[in-house]
């Protein structure tokens, strides 16, 4: 019978790569592929900014595809990143909500056009060096489990991929832990055994969200008022951009005491200043939801919810609203609950499904 063959997205890191090996020990017809998505054509750029997807990584995933002896090829996304991930970016922080472009990098690039170029290619599957692992339920669905290692998770980011991506995709290194994937990469003597881990959005390296959005834009993003919770105006902000939901740190605000971001109102430029307590809420409001393990939303389902990549999960309930819309209560406040970012509902370590966070709810 002829071997399986997949296609791996290579990013040049070490858990891409180990990944690339364990399908090739376990019997597949191995294909790498690393996705060229970095803007600028200037190659100095490029190699000073490109991240995960610069000169260095599109090197260093051909230098471990030449280790391993299989076929490698750089494809060009470009266009559906900026489209997909940078546009979408900067329309979500004109609006005063906080978007989290890796969901939207991995449900429209690295899986729907990568996984639509490799079926094309004749692939069976694609694989990727994400620490979650795919699951074939009873019921016929495909979903994704936590990985083994608790604290490497990215199921959250995950949530968003469909049916048909999760039946073509395949996540070896889900089933190890961080030092078990560097210990192999060690041993098969691998060029990126010891690459330090990619930390940053790739299209925005020096963490700069709001000076990367005025470049993007023809009139930068202007200043306005900070008010308080009664609409008393306590200062000037630098622009809506520069705050999310939460923030305490770098708000220039002499009050004598720790005072949080509570609110963005694009529509009147304004900053909403709080205190601790402003910025806890018992319920969100989500939508465009996505089911993985459930077709569809159980009236008054009870779920552990993740309300951003870090947040360990709340328990609560969640309830439909309309035919896209839920809402989710939580049995405790939770803090800081951000319009823009995704909430994921998890059962023990299986996720259910998620949504984009529309607002906080009392």
């Amino acid at each position: 019978m002829a071997k399986k063959r997949v296609v791996v997205g290579m990013s040049g890191g070490v858990d891409s790569s180990v990944a690339a090996r364990l399908l090739q020990k376990a019997g597949y017809e191995v294909i790498g592929a690393t996705m060229q998505i970095w803007q600028e054509e200037d190659p100095a750029a490029v190699e000073e900014n490109g991240g995960c997807c610069g000169l260095t990584a599109v090197e260093d995933a051909r230098r471990v595809a030449r280790h391993l002896d299989i076929p490698h090829y750089v494809m060009n996304f470009k266009r559906e990143f900026q489209e997909q991930v940078i546009d979408y970016f900067v329309k979500e922080y004109i609006k005063g909500r906080t978007p989290n472009p890796c969901i939207a990098c991995n449900r429209y690039v690295k899986w729907e056009s990568l996984l639509k170029r490799s079926l094309e290619l004749g692939a069976d599957y694609i694989a990727t060096g994400h620490y979650a692992r795919v699951r074939l339920l009873d019921n016929g669905r495909y979903t994704l489990q936590a990985a083994a290692s608790a604290q490497k998770d990215q199921t959250y980011a995950l949530y968003s991929l469909t049916q048909h991506q999760l039946a073509h995709t395949l996540m070896p290194v889900g089933d190890y832990t961080k030092e078990e994937i560097r210990q192999i990469a060690q041993e098969i003597g691998l060029p990126v055994a010891q690459k330090p881990d990619s930390q940053e959005i790739c299209f925005v390296p020096d963490g700069d969200y709001a000076a990367f959005i005025d470049q993007t834009l023809a009139n930068p993003i202007p200043a306005g008022n900070f008010v308080d919770t009664k609409g008393n105006v306590i200062g000037r902000h630098q622009g809506i951009t520069h705050y999310t939901i939460g923030q305490r740190k770098g708000l220039r605000l002499a009050m004598g005491h720790p005072v949080f971001v509570a609110a963005i109102r694009p529509e009147s430029n304004e900053v909403v200043i709080g205190e601790s307590g402003d910025i806890f809420s018992l319920a969100l409001r989500c939508s465009h939801l996505n089911w993985m393990a459930c077709e569809d939303l159980k009236e008054g389902m009870a779920v552990t919810a993740k309300i951003r990549y870090n947040h360990r999960g709340a328990s609560g309930s969640i309830y439909r609203v309309s035919r896209d819309e839920a809402i989710c209560r939580f049995e405790e406040p939770q803090r800081a609950v951000t319009p823009g970012q995704a909430v994921v509902f998890y059962r023990g370590d299986t996720v259910l499904g998620g949504g984009t966070i529309e607002e906080a709810l009392q």
